[in-house]
């Protein structure tokens, strides 16, 4: 009994952290692109025009830094496995 709750308390664990990883965290915005960046200054230029057209008020800072809406983010890429095919995840993480 012991070791299938042990068993269960590691998968939410381990779910929980794949989660975090992946920027589902309340206050960061995740974008994924229909097309892959490979040069980082396309990718900033991409992340700024998609969020001005969503009507938010974007400032890059440099440095992989974002001010959106009056608050600061950072900028980091993930790429995740989707069938056998890579795409890359966006995420602007919440400075706090």
């Amino acid at each position: 009994m012991y070791i299938i709750i042990a068993i269960l308390i590691a998968i939410v664990g381990l779910l929980f952290l794949l989660n975090r990883l992946m920027g589902y965290k309340k206050g960061n915005i995740i974008i994924d692109f229909d097309e892959r960046y490979y040069k980082f200054s396309e990718h900033v230029e991409a992340i700024r025009n998609k969020l001005e057209d969503d009507g938010r008020d974007v400032d890059y800072m440099g440095n992989g830094k974002f001010r959106i809406d009056g608050r600061d983010y950072l900028f980091i890429e993930r790429n995740v496995s989707m069938g056998g095919v890579p795409m890359q995840r966006t995420i602007l993480k919440l400075d706090e």
